[in-house]
């Protein structure tokens, strides 16, 4: 015999609750709409990677590109904050940073890395064709810098 408890277990949360349908995901997953804001940036970072990849690849293997979603600021104020040389800025506003191989807190090596800022690079583009060329713009610029050569011979320019 099946209980009620035991109907509501295997049920879960995918239970009708007054009367406003099925819970459970909007979109099946395969759908592009059911991807996050966060995973199809991920998506097109990688795209925008990927020529500069193909290229580069044995001049690139010990560089990780990362993304987080903001700068980390240290001061209050706005206009004390003074920005480093590793760092992609439009209107003071740090887009990309290069962080360059070191050792981290426990004394372990760690590799370079490109951070690109989520939030301000999207806010600076109008479609998603213009991220991908604004993500691609500051990929060669890191890239350049992270190399030392001139980003129109990174971007294929020269």
């Amino acid at each position: 015999m099946v209980t009620a408890r035991e109907t509501r277990q295997r049920l879960g949360k995918r239970r009708e609750r007054r009367g406003r349908g099925l819970r459970g995901p909007l979109y099946p997953s395969s759908l592009p709409a059911a991807k996050s804001r966060s995973q199809r940036f991920d998506a097109l970072v990688l795209e925008a990677l990927e020529p500069i990849e193909q290229r580069w690849q044995t001049e690139l293997t010990q560089l990780d590109v990362a993304v987080d979603e903001v700068p980390e600021v240290e001061g209050t104020s706005p206009e004390s904050v003074v920005w480093g040389d590793d760092m992609v800025l439009d209107s003071n506003v740090p887009l990309a940073r290069l962080v360059p191989a070191g050792v981290d807190r426990r004394g372990l090596p760690t590799r370079a890395r490109i951070v690109l800022y989520r939030r301000p690079l999207e806010a600076r583009a109008r479609n998603r064709a213009d991220l991908v060329d604004l993500l691609y713009e500051v990929l060669v610029e890191q890239v350049a810098n992270y190399l030392g050569l001139d980003p129109g011979v990174i971007g294929g320019n020269q």
